[in-house]
Formats: C-alpha cells, sequence, structure tokens
C-alpha cells in the first residue's frame, strides 16, 4: 500500500511540475519581442524614422545584413515615402537596392522570399519618388530597364504593376486571351470591344478576393442592362488549400471548386488561366482590378481590395455612352 501512495504521489509531482513548466514556457513565449519587421513597421507607423533605423542597425550589428534586415530596412524608404520626404525616402531605397545587389553576388534572387521583397519595395520607392517630382517618363524607363534584367525572377509582377500604376490608364488594356479557362474558350477583350469590362484578377487564396465577390455580383446585376462584363483571370501557384503542393491538373480542379465556392455568379468559361496575363498586369497584389472603357483604354488601374463606394462611380463612368 505505501508503495502503491509513493507511486502515486510521484505521479502526481511529475504532473505538477509539467503543467508548471508548460505554463512557463507559453508565458515566456507571449512575452517574447516580435521579430524585427514588425518593430519596424510599428515605429514606422508612429512616423519614428529614427527608432526605426535603431532597430535595424542594432540587427544587423548582432547578426549582419540578413534577408530578413534587408526587408526590413527596405520599410524605411517606404515610411519616408508616406510621409512625403522624397529626399530621405530616396537615399532610403538607393541604399537598400545597394545591399541587395551586394547580396545578389552571392545568391540568386529567389534563394529565399526577403531579398526579392527588400529590392522590389526598393525599385518602387525610387519610382514613386521620380514620379511625385514630376519625372513620370524617367520613372517608367527605370522600371522598364529594371524588368529587362529581373524578367526571368520572381520580382516581375511587381515591376510591371508600378509600370501600370504610372502607365497604363489611358492606354489599351493588355490582352486576356489564354491557351486554357476553367471551361470553354474565354472570351478575348477584342471580341467585347464596345461594351464596359471589368477585369477582376483573383487568386484562389486570397481572401480579400472572395471578399469582394458579393460586391462585384450586385454590381453586374445592376449593371447588366448597359452590358456590363465581369472577365476573371487567375493564374496557378503550384498549391492548393493549405499551400498543399499540387499538380497543374489538381490545382486546376481546386479553383473550380473555389470558383463554385466563392464566385457562384461567375461562369467558369469568363475565368482565364494565364500566368502570362498576370505577369503582363503586374498581378503582385490580388485582387487587382482593371476598369476597362468601351473603346478598350483603361479608365483605372487599381492593384488591391475596393469596397462598393470605390467602384460603383468608375462603372458608371464605364456605362456611361462615349
Amino acid at each position: 500500500m505505501l508503495r502503491l501512495m509513493a507511486r502515486l504521489l510521484a505521479a502526481l509531482f511529475l504532473l505538477v511540475t509539467t503543467v508548471v513548466a508548460s505554463s512557463a514556457e507559453a508565458q515566456t513565449a507571449a512575452a517574447a519581442p516580435p521579430g524585427l519587421i514588425p518593430q519596424v513597421r510599428a515605429a514606422l507607423n508612429a512616423n519614428d524614422i529614427p527608432k526605426a533605423q535603431a532597430l535595424i542597425e542594432a540587427f544587423r550589428a548582432a547578426n549582419g545584413t540578413t534577408p530578413e534586415a534587408l526587408e526590413a530596412f527596405s520599410w524605411l524608404g517606404r515610411g519616408a515615402l508616406a510621409q512625403k520626404k522624397y529626399d530621405e525616402a530616396e537615399q532610403f531605397a538607393l541604399d537598400a537596392y545597394d545591399l541587395c545587389l551586394d547580396a545578389l553576388k552571392t545568391r540568386p534572387m529567389d534563394a529565399e522570399p526577403r531579398l526579392p521583397i527588400a529590392i522590389g519595395a526598393a525599385m518602387e520607392v525610387r519610382a514613386q519618388v521620380m514620379a511625385a517630382r514630376g519625372n513620370r517618363s524617367e520613372a517608367v524607363y527605370f522600371l522598364r530597364r529594371e524588368a529587362d534584367t529581373y524578367g526571368a525572377t520572381s520580382i516581375i509582377q511587381r515591376i510591371n504593376k508600378n509600370i501600370n500604376l504610372l502607365s497604363l490608364e489611358g492606354q489599351p488594356a493588355f490582352e486576356t486571351t489564354s491557351r486554357e479557362s476553367l471551361a470553354g474558350t474565354a472570351p478575348s477583350l477584342a471580341s467585347l470591344r464596345g461594351k464596359p469590362v471589368v477585369l477582376f484578377l483573383w487568386a484562389h487564396w486570397c481572401p480579400d478576393c472572395k471578399a469582394m465577390s458579393p460586391i462585384l455580383d450586385a454590381l453586374r446585376t445592376t449593371y447588366a442592362a448597359q452590358g456590363l462584363t465581369i472577365l476573371a483571370p487567375t493564374q496557378r501557384y503550384g498549391y492548393v488549400a493549405n499551400r498543399a503542393p499540387a499538380s497543374p491538373a489538381d490545382e486546376l480542379a481546386y479553383i473550380r471548386q473555389v470558383r463554385r465556392d466563392a464566385y457562384p455568379w461567375l461562369d467558369d468559361a469568363m475565368v482565364p488561366v494565364s500566368g502570362e496575363v498576370f505577369t503582363r498586369y503586374g498581378v503582385s497584389t490580388t485582387p487587382t482590378l482593371v476598369f476597362i472603357r468601351r473603346d478598350g483604354t483603361v479608365l483605372r488601374y487599381n492593384p488591391g481590395q475596393m469596397t462598393r463606394a470605390q467602384i460603383e462611380p468608375l462603372i458608371q463612368d464605364l456605362v456611361t455612352p462615349q
């Protein structure tokens, strides 16, 4: 009996010790400071550029110029640009760009994701500073040279996004024809000439895209009599739910399922599947919306989610006879 009691007490002691240790570990994890990038962004959101710089320099002194440090550094240019401190933004972008070029001497662009984010942001800030100073054509020329250099890497969509932001409005929309769609042959933009068109470029994993579905459905219904057409290109990403790797055929089946579940109003034939279309339109942000007049020219190019209040005036402009 005594032996049994001793065993029970020992087991109880072990259980209590384990629970206490687990609780301490959880408290320690909860109290752990955020990583470098969230800290830098928090400082920039508070308009405290010196604090953001100090955080980065302390990190670099302890860890070197890692990919995380490069991405954090690229946020300095974005933070200064948001405050319209163009001289500071330009210098931060140039410094980040040079650091990224140094890193590219010893590794490929897409060996990991942070360096492409950093150099893409540096390019973006440099171009936006040029445009803000009234040098839009110079900004577009700079970005097109970067596209020539990095066209085979992951940042080409981001470069093209910034080119399109500066130059696509008022120009003919890029064609969206593709060898593949979810069903049948998707109509070309040329075949839709004379109709107002909204391109809704979406991704199967994108929650912001799904959030826009009821808005687009309501607008489609409201303006159907005026000929409004919504064409919804997408592309493969190499995975399905929970980023599980997938074959092209399995991913296409998954895209069809997402279309049925999240966009029941959207016909499969209106969904071209094309990485080339996404690259041309610079879809590094999903959703991206392109509003196309009856004559085929672009009224507005908009990377990012939009509200009905933002979209409807543009559609009203589109459906007005020219």
